[in-house]
Formats: structure tokens, sequence, C-alpha cells
């Protein structure tokens, strides 16, 4: 049994399946631009402040889903994706299936077959950005799989905040905020270790960062040029050659030795200098080292 609160009359429906921080504030989203929003968590008791808000409450995740022809999972992880499609099944037929759970470009794949050999449509989505911001600019929702039905909802989805289709791929989306993530952590812990370096000197760590975000601001050109590099296979002496670099790698890694600050990301960054200095490509920038990224 359903407990209704109503809806406002002629909006379009939609069913949100878990009802964590970010589920919540999706679910409340809709509810608020007007949407007939159906809820459904496996602690039922999450629900009460979205059914005070105007929503219905389905007694399971069968029933929400039968209850909208656009269903948004919002859980923990893939293992709660899986254990909750399993309980509804076929329950899915007819229905565009929106996944927007954190997980795998090959998970993506795999829970698109599963939506088709049900009769769903599949649409693959991650969040980039913190539940506060669901509703506003400042959220990215990346999406991929069917095109025919991010086409025919993407106006609902907008209301989430700022959208972008990576292509009938269903694993599209998650490549996208895998390598967006994976950025910003490589980014972030270099900081942190430089952080410690400047902090070893007796700087000041403030002023420092105002100085490094300046020089960030530089980095787009720079970066697009690495892109076309590697794309093209053509490396040029992008930050110098590799054979003055790898001199200045010397100098970095025994500073920070020398302070008793961790120096093993440019250990390895010189590890590969030197092993493609020593294939014949000194001249070569930055770039190049791209060719020896792969696992052997």
């Amino acid at each position: 049994m359903m407990t209704t609160t109503g809806g406002t009359p002629g909006a379009g429906s939609v069913t949100v399946i878990g009802l964590g921080d970010m589920g919540s504030a999706i679910a409340r989203t809709f509810v608020d631009r007007g949407f007939r929003t159906t809820v459904w968590n496996r602690t039922a008791s999450k629900t009460r402040p979205l059914v005070d808000a105007g929503a219905t409450a389905a007694a399971t995740a069968a029933e929400a889903v039968a209850a909208s022809p656009l269903v948004v999972v919002c859980l923990l992880d893939s293992t709660a994706v899986d254990e909750v499609l399993g309980t509804v099944d076929t329950a899915v037929a007819g229905t565009v299936l929106v996944n927007v759970t954190s997980g795998s470009p090959s998970q993506a794949r795999s829970n698109e077959r599963w939506a088709h050999e049900r009769g769903a449509e599949y649409l693959d989505g991650k969040i980039m950005g913190d539940p506060p911001y669901v509703g506003t600019p400042d959220i990215m929702f990346p999406f991929s799989g069917s095109r025919g039905a991010f086409d025919a909802h993407e106006s609902t989805l907008r209301v989430l905040g700022g959208i972008e289709y990576h292509g009938e791929d269903a694993g599209g989306a998650a490549v996208e905020f895998m390598a967006q993530v994976a950025v910003s952590y490589e980014l972030l812990i270099g900081y942190l270790h430089t952080l410690r370096l400047v902090q070893a000197e007796g700087f000041d760590l403030v002023k420092f960062t105002e100085r490094v975000a300046g020089s960030i601001a530089a980095h787009p050109p720079l970066l697009t040029s690495m892109a076309k590099a590697v794309k093209s296979g053509e490396y040029g002496p992008d930050l110098g050659s590799l054979d003055v670099q790898a001199a200045l790698m010397d100098d970095m890694i025994s500073h920070r030795e020398s302070l008793g600050v961790e120096a093993v990301r440019m250990r390895e960054v010189k590890k590969l200098m030197d092993r493609r200095i020593a294939d014949g490509h000194g001249d070569q920038g930055f770039s190049s080292l791209f060719e020896l990224l792969k696992t052997q």
C-alpha cells in the first residue's frame, strides 16, 4: 500500500529510490519543482520528511518503480543497486531507469543489459557536487546511455542542476566522473605534499596557496596542448626537454628528503623520465611520459 499526500496537478511523475543525503536532496528538488514524486527507502522513516513536503511513500521498491515512468536510483554503492534491483525485477518494464549511484563503466554497461532484458531503457548518471547544491547550477550530472530516453526526459533531469550527455555507451558518464575525480585527487595530494614542504621551510601556507591559485589559472592551455600531443603521438618539449627536467627532479627529490618530506611522487616522476630518456626520447617533453603509463 502507498501512503499518498497528493502532488501538483499536471506535473510530471518521477520516482526516487534511495534517500540518503543525496537521494533526499534529489527527491526534495523534484517535489519543490512540482513533480509528483514517489519515494522509497529501505529505512522507511527516511521517507517522512519528504511525505510531509508532498511526496508519496511506496511500501516496496517494486511499487515505487511501478508508480512513475522515470525512476532515479541513488544508493550507497553498486552492491546496494544490485540488491534493490533484484527486488523490482520486471516492474521496471516500460520505465526509464536512471542510476546516479557511483560505479564503474563496466557496472553501468551491466546495469543497462539488465534493464534491457526487462523491457526498460537505461541512463547512467554520476553526481559531481554535494547535496546542498542539487537544483542549482553549482552541481553537474553527466549522463550516458539511451539517447531517446535522455531526449525524452532531459527537461526533468535538468531541474537537478547542470547536465551533460556523454553518448550512447552507458559507461560514458562513469568514465567522465572517474577521470574528473581522479584529476582532483591527484592535484590535491600533490598540493598537500607541497604544503608539507613549504611548512617545513617555515613559510606562510596561505600566502603560498594564493600564489599557487594564480599559477593554476594559467594551466588550461598547457593541458589542452598535452592532450593534443597524446592524441597525435607527436611530443614536443612541453615544460622543456626531459633531459633538462630530469635534472630538476633530482633537485626536488633531494630538497624534500633533506627536510624529511615524503618524495615518493617525485621519485616516481623521475623514474619515468629516466626510462623515457633511456629509450632515446630525452628531447621530448613531459606529455611523452604518457607512453609509459600502461601497466605491463
